[in-house]
């Protein structure tokens, strides 16, 4: 068990003690249930929510504003298992404690979760009866595959980038010799082979510098993501002129963040484009942006972070290539050089963010999240 872990069991057994001994329990007692990784629910005799802590609004996709005061069924549908645990907690007193439960989110979104109910003493202040705690059980599991993704990543980086070194130099060789042997060929003929490794040659060199790009130092500045989305929506349009739609679905109350601007322009440029280019430019885009409170990322804690979703209704990803899709020179499309999701992932990382995918047919979602303050 690491030491976040610990900290938490710390902080979940103190708050548990402290409710049942509390007559006179306020908001402010709760401010320390923000500090934990798993979601917390307190939930009152008619099973409305009287709170919810960050990482519940993040896990359930509500804020709190919208949450408090409704019946917990108006944000979420329980299985019928965690149902029957909330009931027997309210009616005898019953704790309980379940593994993979299922339970779906307001947009649909199946989520699988480790779940505890405590009941609370009946006398304590504003009539809160139960503690519900959710956890997802791919948490730890996402947590341990992000770390040695990034790991085997960054190798994979370093060795692309010092054979692009290395493959650059005699290119430019080649394409000298080729220029010189074709003032040499009388026949139009023979130009042609010259002019074929001259292509080549230029393709190739540009290959190489597309794979060093992405080491540039970032001119960081402040950022409107908002800005940078509607960026990318007129490039897609030109781009992709016709049947291809881009809609938006912002949270306009959004900060703004510290941030390499066109770094950001490209990394989800290159999400929606792949994401377009795997409908052939016929389909349907969003774009959407939400908030994100006491949030993890790259092993680092944020008080606020922006959530940014690419989702498409296109073919999804190869199951071939999922496990790969962000390292260099993978692609899934024929003529695709493999390099738009790298330079993407590359440029998400130099922001301290996260970017992961979901994917099945009709419904791919590419999720980058940002920090609003580095931690």
């Amino acid at each position: 068990m690491n030491v976040w872990s610990l900290t938490q069991g710390v902080i979940r057994r103190r708050l548990a003690s402290r409710y049942n001994r509390t007559m006179n329990v306020t908001h402010a007692n709760f401010a320390g249930l923000d500090l934990l990784a798993s979601a917390v629910l307190l939930i009152d005799a008619e099973q409305q929510i009287r709170y919810i802590n960050a990482a519940g609004e993040n896990l359930l996709a509500v804020s709190s504003r919208a949450a408090i005061g409704k019946p917990l069924a108006a944000i979420c549908t329980c299985s019928t298992t965690l149902q029957s645990a909330l009931d027997n907690g309210l009616n005898n007193n019953w704790g309980y404690t379940g593994q993979n439960i299922e339970v779906c989110r307001q947009d649909g979104e199946i989520l699988n979760l480790n779940c505890t109910v405590t009941p609370l003493r009946p006398d304590i202040a504003a009539g809160m009866r139960l503690l519900l705690e959710l956890q997802p059980i791919e948490h730890h599991l996402a947590a341990t595959r992000e770390e040695r993704l990034i790991e085997q990543q960054q190798a994979s980086r370093e060795l692309i980038r010092n054979l692009a070194h290395e493959i650059k130099n005699p290119l430019g060789g080649i394409r000298g010799a080729a220029q010189l042997l074709e003032h040499e060929l009388a026949s139009p003929s023979q130009k042609e082979y010259t002019q074929v490794i001259i292509k080549e040659a230029d393709r190739l060199q540009d290959l190489m510098q597309r794979l060093l790009t992405p080491h540039r130092a970032m001119l960081p500045a402040t950022v409107n993501i908002h800005e940078i989305l509607e960026r990318v929506r007129s490039l897609l349009r030109a781009e992709f002129p016709g049947s291809l739609a881009v809609h938006r679905d912002y949270d306009t109350s959004l900060p703004e963040l510290i941030g390499d601007r066109e770094q950001l322009i490209q990394a989800v440029l290159n999400v929606a484009r792949n994401a377009a280019q795997a409908m052939g430019g016929d389909g349907e885009i969003i774009l959407r942006t939400r908030s994100l409170r006491q949030v993890t990322l790259a092993k680092k804690r944020y008080r606020l972070a922006i959530e940014l979703k690419v989702i498409d209704n296109g073919p999804g990803i190869p199951d071939a290539i999922r496990e790969r899709m962000f390292y260099p020179l993978v692609s899934g499309r024929d003529g695709g050089n493999g390099l738009g999701l790298t330079i993407a992932q590359n440029f998400i990382q130099h922001h301290h963010g996260t970017i992961d995918c979901a994917s099945r047919p009709g419904n791919t979602v590419f999720t980058m999240r940002l920090p609003v303050e580095h931690g």
